[in-house]
């Protein structure tokens, strides 16, 4: 499920061009829902912060799937209340990710990192390869890489001190989503097995973007 203590972003690179998020936010605001009053304008809403303590069952949970929790507009200690409310939930595994790296090893330092906090990056290319050294400065138990959406190869991907990879097309809108290739999906898997990774194949995106079986086999392994 997803928890959205913020909402809003803006683009920083390749992997923000067609953003899923952006056009949905618009059209919740058209709709009159009143968390998107703002449309895609960087909104904390603080009142969501309790929700995660009425959840009775646990469950995994991905962070600000709407935003980006460590966005250089949001003020730092609405960022320690949402890791607040994560540490003093551990029945849940809440996964964050974050094309922000910069930000969040500036930031990973002052934060408390329970198990449960899944801390992950995007790496859409390799042009994105600092974001994995950042990654690694921080505390979080399981580290991981989002190539969602993947844009090229990514052969030589630096894995070492990596808990889990996943990989993904370009969703939205169909027609303007970037094909992702057989082959760049196969390198990444390839290189998980290597080096012992769980290996999690999303969806190719696009017109095929409910399709994830790779070469006959679907890859949906998670972290232990």
């Amino acid at each position: 499920m997803s928890w959205n203590p913020c909402t809003g972003c803006s683009k920083i690179s390749s992997g923000c061009t067609n953003c899923y998020a952006e056009p949905a936010a618009e059209h919740e605001k058209r709709m009159g829902v009143v968390k998107y009053k703002n449309g895609f304008q960087l909104t904390p809403h603080q009142y969501t912060l309790t929700q995660p303590y009425h959840w009775r069952k646990p469950r995994k949970v991905f962070v600000n799937s709407m935003s980006d929790l460590f966005h250089e507009n949001l003020k730092f200690p609405f960022i320690q209340e949402v890791f607040k409310v994560m540490n003093e939930n551990p029945q849940h595994i809440f996964q964050v990710l974050t094309k922000r790296a910069d930000i969040l090893q500036k930031d990973a330092p002052f934060l408390t990192w329970s198990d449960n906090i899944w801390m992950g990056v995007t790496v859409e290319s390799d042009q994105y390869y600092s974001r994995i050294n950042a990654l690694k400065t921080t505390g979080a138990k399981v580290k991981f890489l989002s190539c969602e959406p993947l844009l090229s190869s990514i052969r030589s991907m630096p894995l070492v001190g990596i808990d889990w990879v996943i990989v993904g097309g370009e969703s939205g809108a169909k027609a303007k989503a970037r094909p992702i290739q057989d082959d760049w999906v196969r390198e990444v898997r390839d290189n998980c097995l290597t080096a012992n990774i769980p290996f999690f194949f999303k969806q190719y995106g696009g017109v095929r973007k409910k399709q994830s079986v790779l070469d006959g086999v679907e890859h949906k392994e998670f972290p232990k």
